[in-house]
């Protein structure tokens, strides 16, 4: 959420942040609820006044004990004149009651506006965002790696998993439709290979691994800006006002929402392990094979809360980008990272670097990893502050990235790793967590 206060300073910027990424949002109708929603508080400031004034006059003329009261008796006022001047101020205070009654009304509704309005204002993206209207026109950066060149035809990973019964999709698809899969065997050790592997290296790093739900109430959706926008997305419990998560940054950055904390807490480095869920709604007939595009799956999700400034940012977004490279390079995985442009980018996002690993099967490369920066616009959705050194309240920054994702990374595990008897080579930082295995499919 950004603060209306911003918004009213520079409402071209936000326009121009509207237009970046590609958003339906009408910043002049904002600052017109806005100006609306201000005057109507002053109106309801000064009415309140009013009633306050009125409240204590009409005490001192029903108060025969007060100094007041005794004054006026004494100074020829009779009671009877007294007691009708008390009432015209009773009128008085009535009509003001009703007037401030009506005002409330309009200033709830004007505000409530205001506030989903406000929800729906995209964070301006950095200015070394490139510009661009959609995934096409992301920048590389560097790649890392050399795109194997084998001198036999390669499986793509379905074939690969199926023959050597680890994947059964068939099966998968009959028990809960298209998009889902059950892995077999030695399918499900790699896939909890990958996912420890990444959980022993943020252990090192000092990160703290928290067990987070992943149904979790529809304000936590809100509160990281998945909603409103994102409910087609999102299986949801409508019922009970829950949905499940798509990914562990909500409960990880909500952890201390409504909090304030101290300075010296600052940052905050989390990291968990979790079931996704996506509906994957809008994706119809586009990467309907295999694993890449799936409903459910597992993640290892990386996210910091750190104090409120950018340069502080920017340096944890090199950071938790770092860490997933590193996971990529014990995988032995050839990828490349990119700027996310304008377009591409999500409402709270202020810059995203995409990381993308090789995936024979589909002759490219596939996203795997995304980081996000977002300065205080998720903090302020969920309330999470801290007092500086200096006790004043500010709030906090979050940043976030994947770790991990699987089974998509065995997408390009498997493909990049196969051998022409269709065995697959194991990296040896998986070696240790598959009982000392170099390669899988060898009796």
């Amino acid at each position: 959420m950004i603060d209306p206060k911003l918004i009213r300073q520079d409402p071209e910027r936000f326009k121009n942040a509207v237009k970046l990424k590609r958003m339906n949002c009408d910043i002049d109708a904002f600052c017109t609820l806005d100006d609306r929603r201000r005057a109507l508080q002053v109106k309801l400031d000064e009415l309140k006044h009013q009633q306050n004034e009125t409240g204590s006059q009409i005490a001192l003329y029903r108060n025969p004990k007060s100094k007041w009261y005794q004054h006026a008796v004494a100074a020829g006022r009779s009671v009877d004149q007294l007691n009708a001047e008390a009432q015209k101020l009773v009128d008085q205070m009535a009509g003001l009651k009703n007037k401030t009654k009506d005002l409330e009304a309009e200033f709830k509704e004007v505000s409530d506006r205001f506030d989903t309005l406000l929800l729906t204002i995209p964070q301006p993206p950095a200015p070394e965002v490139p510009v661009g209207q959609d995934d096409t026109q992301n920048v590389e950066i560097r790649r890392v790696g050399q795109v194997p060149q084998p001198g036999f035809k390669l499986k793509d990973h379905v074939t690969l998993l199926t023959d050597l019964g680890m994947l059964d999709v068939e099966r998968g698809v009959k028990l809960a439709g298209a998009r889902n899969y059950v892995l077999r065997g030695l399918g499900v050790a790699l896939h909890r290979a990958v996912l420890q592997l990444a959980v022993d290296l943020m252990n090192e790093r000092g990160f703290v691994q928290l067990g987070v739900p992943v149904l979790v109430r529809d304000a936590m959706m809100v509160g990281t800006g998945y909603f409103p926008g994102g409910e087609e997305q999102a299986y949801r419990c409508e019922r009970d006002q829950m949905s499940l998560v798509g990914t562990a940054e909500v409960p990880l950055t909500a952890y201390h929402c409504d909090e304030i904390l101290d300075d010296e807490e600052l940052p905050k480095k989390y990291f968990a392990l979790s079931s996704c869920f996506r509906r994957e709604a809008g994706a119809a007939g586009k990467d309907t094979y295999g694993l890449y595009r799936i409903h459910t799956f597992d993640k290892v999700e990386q996210v910091i809360i750190c104090r409120n400034d950018e340069q502080t940012s920017i340096q944890h977004h090199a950071e938790i980008l770092q860490n997933a490279e590193d996971v990529l390079a014990k995988l032995e995985l050839p990828y490349r990272v990119v700027n996310v442009c304008s377009g591409d980018l999500g409402q709270g996002q202020v810059q995203k670097f995409d990381i993308e690993t090789w995936m024979p099967s589909r002759g490219n490369y596939g996203e795997t990893h995304s980081a996000s920066r977002f300065y205080e616009f998720q903090a302020r959705r969920l309330k999470l502050r801290y007092r500086d050194k200096d006790r004043n309240l500010k709030f906090c920054h979050t940043l976030n990235n994947t770790v991990i994702a699987s089974p998509r990374v065995l997408i390009a595990v498997v493909e990049n790793h196969q051998n022409e008897d269709g065995t697959i080579r194991l990296p040896k930082a998986l070696r240790p967590y598959l009982g000392g295995r170099e390669v899988l499919g060898k009796s």
